[in-house]
């Protein structure tokens, strides 16, 4: 098994919030991570649009997950997220987060989050630090 799939295991193992969402994980990789989930009824807010809350979370999860993929455990340091648009129930959301800079103590990430037409929902920026411990032995 490569290592990048143990890492993915160990992370997934006890994330009950992941699995609360329906995040399923499609690609993950050394400084990236792809991932979708679908709007339900339960992530709404009181406009009958997605909660805010719910589109930051799937990008802090494409986030957690790229920045811990090289297997160092990282904590967020700093996350900044512009939404664009709304998103309904029923709509899948795909979110792409990407590596901008790794360096001793911090690294730096880009995640944007699309519904199923490709459309833009939100761009978030992400800032991580490196605890040096080991995310599995």
């Amino acid at each position: 098994m490569a290592e990048t799939d143990l890492i993915l295991q160990a992370m997934l193992a006890k994330d009950n919030f992941s699995k609360w969402m329906g995040i399923v994980v499609d690609e993950f990789k050394e400084g990236y991570c792809r991932l979708h989930y679908t709007i339900t009824e339960d992530m709404l807010n009181g406009f009958d649009i997605v909660h805010g809350g719910i589109i930051f979370s799937g990008a802090d999860s494409a986030f957690a997950f790229a920045c811990n993929s090289q297997g160092i455990l990282s904590v967020a340091l700093d996350a900044h997220i512009t939404f664009i648009r709304a998103a309904k129930p029923g709509a899948v959301m795909t979110v792409e987060a990407s590596e901008i800079h790794t360096g001793n103590k911090t690294s730096f990430y880009n995640v944007t989050t699309t519904n199923e037409n490709g459309d833009t929902v939100s761009v978030f920026k992400g800032t991580a630090y490196r605890t040096g411990k080991k995310i599995y032995e």
